[in-house]
């Protein structure tokens, strides 16, 4: 951790004399536990934060202002770069609003694929958190198991798109590709072996005595609070609200298929944990029912402009991502390029409260409650 006092301020007592002192700690950009290239400034007196100012920026990229001047399909690639451990939700969330802006209809064939890819990689991105997180806290042992098995899924996306991490597989449309022969039967592999593994996880990591009493009580917020910062996602429904977009407000195929949205009353790390975990479950829920129902034959692509040229207007269409709720909201002149181009970013809008947890709380506490917000800094900064 890079411990440099920017400035120190002394304090006398009137009661008893004695002396405290506050001083000022960088936590970050480097450091490895924030995620990516984020800082955060403390004012801690003795092991208790007293006000912490978030620093964002250092990877800011313009993405939204270069969309300007790119056509509809070049833009997709830059949705890659926003979460990039989360990379089909992007697409997705940019594909649909054009398809909405246009009136497209998507083939079925399509929508499964589409689909599935997002679970899969739903499944992926809390895989990444849950061993990134332990980790956090001290643990080893779980980030390897956890990359052990989301290499399984990166393996099913290299033969699906030619890409491990940026995919760049939604199309104004539909997808890139049609599946390869057996991938599907090595998808329904993959459901199958992480439905057993799942429990494994869960007698590691879920009922340790140590993990337990290290995030059990802390960074905690009530409904109230979550709907005052305009938290979504894992953060939102830790607090006890039952609010999930693909129940809510179904896109794609989701109203087909039979699953639940988890959610806690405590607010709490721990009550974040095991949503993340239920989600897992539920997500290889939805993939066991799409990869049954997989349509046969069928177009990938539905029938689409060489040019893409949305009609004059604006639109703003929103999806459950791994993190939360984003959002794409872009305004047309009817040209080959966008007019503007703005995304809702679940990283950026959760991390708007960690101010408020870290807030009294001991700076032993501080990377525990960063790493529960799940945060990707390709999209906080975009």
């Amino acid at each position: 951790m890079n411990q440099n006092i920017l400035t120190t301020q002394i304090e006398t007592s009137p009661d008893n004399g004695i002396r405290t002192e506050e001083m000022l700690l960088n936590v970050g950009p480097q450091h490895p536990s924030t995620h990516g290239v984020f800082r955060l400034i403390v004012k801690i007196d003795g092991e208790t934060i007293r006000e912490a100012i978030p620093v964002m920026g250092y990877l800011h990229r313009g993405t939204e202002k270069l969309a300007e001047n790119l056509t509809y399909t070049q833009i997709i690639p830059y949705t890659d770069r926003m979460d990039y451990v989360s990379a089909m939700t992007n697409n997705y969330v940019f594909c649909h609003a054009v398809e909405t802006m246009m009136g497209l209809e998507i083939p079925e064939r399509a929508q499964f694929l589409r689909l599935i890819a997002m679970e899969l990689n739903r499944v992926a991105s809390h895989l990444v958190w849950w061993g990134t997180y332990l980790l956090d806290i001290g643990a080893m042992g779980p980030f390897l198991y956890a990359f052990r098995d989301r290499e399984m899924i990166l393996d099913l996306f290299n033969e699906l798109c030619g890409a491990r991490m940026t995919f760049n597989y939604m199309r104004i449309g539909g997808v890139k590709w049609d599946a390869p022969p057996g991938w599907v039967e090595k998808a329904k592999d993959f459901v199958q072996y992480m439905k057993k593994e799942l429990p494994n996880y869960h007698q590691l990591v879920t009922g340790n005595e140590i993990f337990i009493n290290r995030i059990k009580g802390i960074g905690k917020f009530d409904s109230k609070t979550a709907l005052d910062y305009s938290l979504s996602g894992v953060m939102l429904r830790s607090s006890g609200v039952k609010w999930d977009l693909r129940k809510d407000e179904p896109y794609c195929i989701y109203d087909r298929f039979e699953f639940d949205v988890p959610t806690a009353a405590e607010g709490d790390c721990m009550a974040r944990y095991h949503l993340r975990m239920a989600e897992i479950e539920q997500s290889l829920r939805i993939l066991e029912q799409a990869l049954d129902q997989f349509p046969s034959e069928g177009e990938v692509i539905g029938k689409v402009p060489r040019v893409i040229r949305p009609p004059a207007g604006e639109t703003y269409v929103r999806i459950e991502a791994p993190r939360g709720e984003i959002g794409c909201y872009i305004a047309s002149q009817g040209k080959d390029k966008p007019w503007r181009l703005k995304f809702k970013r679940p990283s950026f809008t959760n991390l708007q409260i960690l101010p408020k947890l870290l807030e009294g709380e001991s700076l032993a506490n501080m990377i525990a409650i960063l790493g529960s917000i799940d945060i990707v800094l390709g999209e906080v900064d975009c």
